[in-house]
């Protein structure tokens, strides 16, 4: 009775062309660039990608994962209030970026979280690397070990906040890894990196009102992060991400000039991504993909979906096909728990296999009582159908 079950769910054709030559028609004023898809992970143009840079305040992205990872985990919460040493205290007066806040104040962790992440606070970053791990170069320990963790191949980190420190090297590859990673991992958190103002209410001063320092959230483009840089010897840096619909787009650029190149090209690159090119889904992770017939269960289909996400980026030209194909073995035999691995997708695009994933049960499917599988049974004897 069992069999080999091919099915193809989906035969798609769509306008493409090759990443190569998109590339090579377009040009960004940046030494260093880098685009993606975020739901694919596709690359869709890049300009000397793994050559180091110094990541400046784009260090930053760092700091806040690894007090996102500690929030997640439980091992500190929004409400809890750091005391502010003097070294931490000392970086506000520095003529750096800061939220100004005062010594031995006891501030937030939302708050430093904020003056981070909206105002490149430096003061915000030692404050809660002090507050949070000890010293700063034990949450610098942190930041390292979370760089090897994400897969981060050329980077290293030598203090929080991105200021002058030739340990603090990095790709726009590496910071682009590092945004997109965050950004799927704490959607609740990377929600700060939209807001356009921050109000320090300060104990013992006048409230101190800042903007976002990331010029992108001021333009109607959907923009809703990530983090500027400034260093003399890299010139102006910015990784930023848009949002257009269901597409999100992440870029990263080093090298630029002055703040207008780096605001403008940014713009062009962001935009030419998502003029260029079109995001499909396939199958999303959890959601139903399809109903497979099984055999002497308490329902005669199971739902299946599959173990990850799988989106595909297609460049606007040409004609090709992408085609889905599930195959699995027929029937499914009851009982089946869901996450019981049943079957695989396999994706093409010009019948050239792009992705292979596992189909598993989106649903548990318990077997039928004993006078439904021998009426099961006799059915199939009689007519040879499940």
């Amino acid at each position: 009775m069992v069999q080999k079950f091919v099915k193809v769910f989906l035969v798609l054709s769509v306008c493409i062309f090759t990443n190569a030559k998109a590339s090579s028609q377009f040009e960004i004023e940046a030494t260093y660039a880098i685009l993606q898809d975020h739901l694919s992970g596709e690359i869709l143009y890049e300009k000397a990608a793994d050559s180091s840079i110094y990541p400046a305040s784009m260090t930053k992205i760092m700091t806040v994962v690894v007090v996102f990872d500690l929030l997640k985990k439980g091992e500190t919460s929004l409400d809890e209030k750091i005391t502010i040493s003097e070294k931490a205290w000392r970086m506000s007066q520095s003529g750096y970026s800061s939220m100004f806040i005062m010594l031995n104040d006891q501030i937030k962790v939302e708050d430093l979280l904020k003056g981070i992440i909206i105002v490149s606070g430096n003061d915000a970053c030692v404050a809660l690397a002090e507050g949070l791990s000890g010293s700063e170069s034990d949450f610098v320990t942190l930041m390292n070990e979370k760089a090897e963790e994400i897969g981060l191949e050329n980077t290293n980190f030598g203090n929080s906040s991105g200021i002058n420190d030739v340990n603090n090297y990095s790709t726009v590859r590496d910071i682009l890894k590092l945004s997109r990673y965050m950004i799927m991992n704490y959607p609740e958190y990377y929600t700060y990196f939209k807001d356009t103002t921050f109000t320090w209410d300060r104990t013992g001063g006048d409230p101190i009102t800042q903007g976002n320092r990331n010029p992108l959230l001021y333009k109607n483009i959907g923009a809703d992060g990530i983090k500027t840089g400034f260093l003399t010897v890299e010139k102006y840096s910015l990784a930023s991400s848009v949002k257009v619909g269901e597409r999100r787009i992440n870029a990263v650029g080093s090298g630029f000039k002055t703040k207008n190149s780096r605001s403008r090209e940014s713009i062009k690159l962001l935009n030419w991504g998502l003029r260029k090119f079109d995001t499909i889904k396939v199958a999303r992770k959890g959601e139903t993909l399809e109903s497979f017939k099984i055999w002497l269960g308490k329902k005669s289909k199971i739902e299946v979906t599959t173990d990850k996400d799988i989106f595909l980026t297609v460049p606007k030209r040409k004609k090709n096909t992408i085609k889905a194909v599930v195959e699995y073995n027929s029937p499914i035999g009851a009982p089946v728990n869901k996450g019981d691995k049943l079957g695989k997708l396999f994706v093409y695009i010009n019948d050239e296999l792009k992705e292979e994933v596992n189909i598993l049960a989106n649903e548990s499917v318990k077997k039928a009582n004993i006078f439904s599988r021998l009426f099961m049974s006799f059915n199939y004897l009689v007519w040879g159908d499940v």
